[in-house]
């Protein structure tokens, strides 16, 4: 059984005994059981399991926008469930990047401005520096001609490449992804996929993603199955 001491010696972000309820009174759901996960650098973990078995809920409370009922999640062995609205959107900031199934880019914007938002909130770079790394970003997942058009002038699939190189943009340590080939064919699924494993492997990032996508889990390096708000054995 893991406790307080071994947190932080090979994982990156962690929780033990998470607990989760939803809804109030006659309506209250037990969302999660007393679920334990460790992420780790250079590794895709896919999370799987049935519609409302709790997987999107642990991705939500992994990533600090919601609160578990008891528990504990860690940050390189930092304690963050109890800390403060400024100390967890400090934490997300500095750790974590997000990548859902519908990339929500800003159409007024141009590729490389969509990556630039998360250094402008982080504010820890200039100007020229941001659009540097925004172009790099954007090679990266292949990108690189586009960097000057409009999201609404991209495809579907060139959109939730522009999220993921978004989603990277201040070198987080953990990228969570909540379906994020849902809203994409079978070509795009493929290339978001490949392109997530690839940027996991080469710059050590722990990628955790919810999916429903049997064939893109099995292709993870850790696959946990979810069912009842519990991880199976």
């Amino acid at each position: 059984m893991s406790n307080e001491t071994d947190i932080g010696k090979d994982s990156i972000l962690s929780c033990r005994k998470l607990v989760r309820f939803l809804g109030k009174d006659e309506n209250r759901t037990h969302v999660l059981r007393g679920v334990d996960f460790d992420a780790h650098a250079g590794k895709t973990h896919a999370i799987v399991g049935p519609s409302g078995c709790g997987k999107s809920s642990l991705l939500y409370l992994l990533g600090m926008l919601d609160r578990p009922d008891s528990g504990e999640i860690y940050i390189r062995g930092t304690p963050m469930a109890r800390a403060n609205d400024n100390e967890r959107t400090s934490a997300r900031n500095e750790h974590l990047g997000f990548v859902f199934q519908f990339h929500v880019l800003l159409p007024e914007l141009t590729a490389a401005e969509n990556v630039m938002m998360p250094m402008r909130k982080r504010d820890q770079l200039g100007e020229s520096a941001m659009r540097k790394r925004a172009i790099e970003l954007l090679d990266a997942v292949g990108l690189g001609d586009k960097v000057n058009r409009l999201a609404t002038h991209l495809s579907g699939g060139e959109q939730q490449r522009v999220a993921i190189a978004r989603a990277l943009a201040n070198e987080p340590p953990v990228l969570l992804a909540d379906e994020p080939t849902g809203n994409l064919d079978a070509r795009n699924s493929n290339i978001a996929f490949d392109l997530l494993s690839k940027l996991s492997h080469e710059r050590s990032i722990a990628v955790v993603m919810v999916t429903h996508n049997p064939e893109l889990a099995s292709r993870c390096d850790r696959v946990l199955r979810m069912l009842d708000g519990e991880f199976l054995k």
